[in-house]
This record gives structure tokens, sequence and C-alpha cells, in this order.
């Protein structure tokens, strides 16, 4: 059996940092990782980026030696990425965060209100129903954190965790200022506008729990493996068919709810946005019969996505039942009729008698209805000039 020889040179400097004799064929690059970490304690595995380019993409640990695009002397690049810190204590430390800061301002100890309110307490039934619901949310995120959510990725920088707590950390004490504030106004319409907004908090705390479930059954235990979420019987999964990532769009809704009930702005915090159906990269998996998803891109008549072209001759086809334009709209127009500018042959700028729905603001034509846009006369009959 032939061994590899492996050399390892700094990604920025082209420095040669480790050289490995006799590595097994059949070594993964997270095995590697590990005769690397040996003679440079200082870059332990997580830190390590390896790759076949200085810019190109990092290898995954799965990766092994012999199936890649190298020969018996192989020549990977390093990358320091930095202090790492596990997700899980990222997740960890930023929800606990809002949950503790949170009940500072609840039973409002001393040097946040005055003296005078000191370890009081709110005659409002909806301040102690927000302190409530605030703290389940959050409880929540802890329970999933530890029992519910399988990461693909072991660690991030350790930079990460002061943007992220800021984020979360501010906009709990933020909201909780106002909303435990001995001056704090209820809602305008009462117990309606409560009982309402806790309903849509509460139905969209499940559906971001049962769309966190759903995630989590495709993929197992201690893999990587990403397949394609598609609905289930359960009806809080049928987003799947609207978005991709429903469980930001249930997160949006529990705070919106969170906001109307206790009628304060800061309750809804920029939570991530739900996003279309974003283009499927290869290797995803999915049922074989599965429907494909929707196409991401605006469709034009005729079935033409955006990112799709007409041949020489071809018009888009209008939908049926989609009546067309006037004839007089189709009629073609000699060259000097469609400009405003000068033509040879022209003792004047023509005056265009192109519908006002095709005439750009300065001279220039185009279709709003499949969004083409043609150059500025002048320059094609400036091109066809020269050609000739």
């Amino acid at each position: 059996m032939k061994h590899y020889e492996v050399e390892i040179l700094d990604a920025k400097t082209r420095e040669k940092l480790c050289f490995l004799d006799k590595v097994e064929p059949h070594a993964t690059i997270a095995e590697i990782k590990n005769l690397f970490t040996k003679t440079h304690p200082q870059w332990y595995p997580a830190r390590q980026s390896l790759r076949l380019d200085p810019k190109g993409k990092s290898l995954k640990d799965e990766d092994v030696l012999q199936k890649l695009p190298v020969g018996t002397t192989a020549t990977l690049y390093f990358r320091d990425l930095g202090a790492q810190i596990s997700w899980v204590t990222v997740f960890l430390t930023e929800y606990a965060g809002p949950l503790f800061i949170y009940l500072l301002f609840y039973f409002r100890v001393p040097f946040i209100y005055g003296h005078k309110y000191d370890f009081t307490s709110s005659r409002h039934t909806v301040v102690h129903l927000a302190c409530i619901c605030h703290s389940f949310h959050y409880i929540k995120r802890l329970l999933e954190t530890l029992f519910v959510h399988r990461f693909s990725h072991g660690t991030m920088p350790l930079r990460n965790i002061f943007k992220n707590c800021t984020y979360y950390w501010g906009f709990a004490a933020w909201m909780a200022y106002y909303i435990n504030h001995p001056l704090y106004t209820p809602p305008t319409y009462g117990a309606q506008q409560v009982k309402l907004a806790l309903a849509i908090f509460v139905i969209c705390q499940l559906g971001n729990f049962s769309i966190h479930m759903a995630l989590r059954d495709l993929r197992p235990a201690g893999s990587k493996t990403r397949k394609i979420p598609y609905p289930t019987k359960n009806p809080f999964t049928w987003l799947f068919l609207l978005v991709s990532c429903p469980n930001y769009t249930y997160e949006v809704g529990s705070w919106i709810g969170f906001a109307i009930m206790t009628q304060c702005l800061p309750g809804e915090p920029a939570a991530p946005p739900s996003v279309p159906h974003p283009p499927l990269r290869p290797g995803l998996c999915g049922p074989p019969d599965a429907p494909a998803l929707p196409h991401s891109g605006p469709l034009l008549p005729g079935g033409l996505h955006s990112d799709d072209h007409l041949g020489q001759g071809q018009a888009p086809q209008l939908p049926e039942g989609v009546p067309g334009l006037p004839a007089s709209a189709h009629a073609h127009h000699p060259l000097p009729a469609l400009s405003r500018c000068r033509l040879p042959g022209s003792t004047k700028p023509g005056s265009s008698s192109v519908p006002a729905a095709f005439r750009g603001r300065r001279g220039g034509h185009h279709c709003p209805a499949l969004g083409i846009k043609p150059a500025c006369p002048c320059q094609t009959w400036k091109n066809k000039v020269g050609e000739a």
C-alpha cells in the first residue's frame, strides 16, 4: 500500500508549516488536522481550515485523502479561523441573558426606576402576562438548544458571541424597561386586545416548535446530512410550501403578538426574516418523487422566467384569457419616429407615436409587461451605420 506525503503551507505567506510523512491513503482531513495539531498545539482542529488552493474552499473533515485531486505528495494550505466556541455554548449564553435581564426589570431591582419603586409590583395584569410569555419563550429556546437542535458545525468564531449577545440582551433590556415601568400604560383596547395578541403569540410559539421538530427529524443524530423539508400532517408545517424557514415566520409572528399585547414597540425585535425558497443547490436530499419547489425568479408571460432568454424571432405567448395590445401598438414604426433625437434625414426630433405605456422618460421605449427596455435608438442607428 502506497503512502502519501502531506505538506502544509501557510495560505498567506506560503511558508512551510508542517510535513507529514507516511500518511495512510484512507486518512481523513480530520485525522490530518489532528496530526497537524501535534506539531502546532496552538491551532487545535476547530481553528484549522485546510484547502487545496490558497483562495479555495475549506475541505470537509470527512474528505478522504486518496479521493482528493492530489498526487502522492499532497500540498494543503492552512488558514487560522481564530478562536472558536461551540454553538451550544453560544445559544445558551445569548438565550439565558434575556431571561435574567427581563426579570431584573420585572422585579424592579434598585437603581433602575428609583428607590421609590424598589421591588414593587405592577398593578396591570398584562405586565405579569408579558413576563410569563417572555420567560416561556426563552426557557423554550434553552430547552430546544439542549434537547432538540442538531448542529452541522460544532463551533463558530468566538467574536460572534459578542455580536449575538449584544443584540439579544440589548433588546431584552429595552423592552423590559418600558413594559415594567411604573408609568406604563396598558393597551388601548383592554382585555380584548390582550387576549387576541396572546392567542397569536401562543399559536406562533407552537408553530415554531413544530418546525424545529420537523427540521430535527431530517438529520439523524451525529450526522451532517441535509434534506429538503416537506409539509407533514401537522398543519404548522404547511408553511414549508411558501417559505424555506417557517420557524422564523412563526418567530416574527410571536413577537408581533407580544408587541400588540403589551402595546410596546420595542417588543417587536428584528427577528431573522423568513425568505422565499432560494434556488436549491446540488446535494440536498429529498424523496425521488417529491414535487419541485417553486421557481424563485419572477414569471414572465408564456412561462418564461427572468433568467430565460428568447431566441431570434421568438416572442413570449400571453397566458390564455389575457387580452393583447391594440393592433396599432404592434405596428412597426420607422426608426426616426421612435426617437426624440435628431436623426439623419429628419429636420427635427421626431415625435414618437408609440403608446404612452411604452414610452420612456427620455425617449427610450420599453414594454412594462415584458420588462424589455431596448437601447437608445440613436445608438442603434450609429451601430447600423458603422456596420454598413
